[in-house]
């Protein structure tokens, strides 16, 4: 019956520099655009809605209520934290091992929280 998230959405004041953020960044592709709403894909076929956002943005924090961030599997941890440092991201702190799990925090473009993690045991 339920199969899983489908996409989730983000509201931004500039909807395709978001998207193309994510493409340059992170490897998705662009496989839906309309005059209001973009759509992102991963390469695992997870999606990213990205719509045009109305009002001020707020500063997101990491235990505000809401959605806390967006975790990205990534099969090279160091290449992909390699890539991004050279690309300009910027990471809350280096990147660390929690339990057998590599993981970093930072920003996308429109400063909403990324997680990208490496999981040797998925849970």
């Amino acid at each position: 019956m339920f199969t899983g998230i489908e996409h989730t959405a983000i509201a931004s004041a500039d909807p395709e520099r978001l998207g193309q953020w994510y493409v340059d960044h992170l490897g998705f592709t662009v496989n839906y655009k309309s005059s209001s709403t973009l759509f992102v894909k991963a390469p695992d076929g997870s999606m990213i809605e990205i719509i045009t956002a109305e009002g001020p943005r707020v500063q997101q924090t990491a235990k505000a209520p809401g959605l806390r961030h967006l975790a990205i599997g990534v099969d090279d941890f160091d290449a992909a934290c390699q890539r991004l440092a050279a690309q300009g991201v910027e990471f809350f702190e280096p990147p660390k091992e929690v339990k057998g799990n590599q993981l970093v925090f930072f920003n996308d473009a429109d400063g909403n929280i990324v997680h990208l993690i490496h999981r040797t045991n998925p849970i």
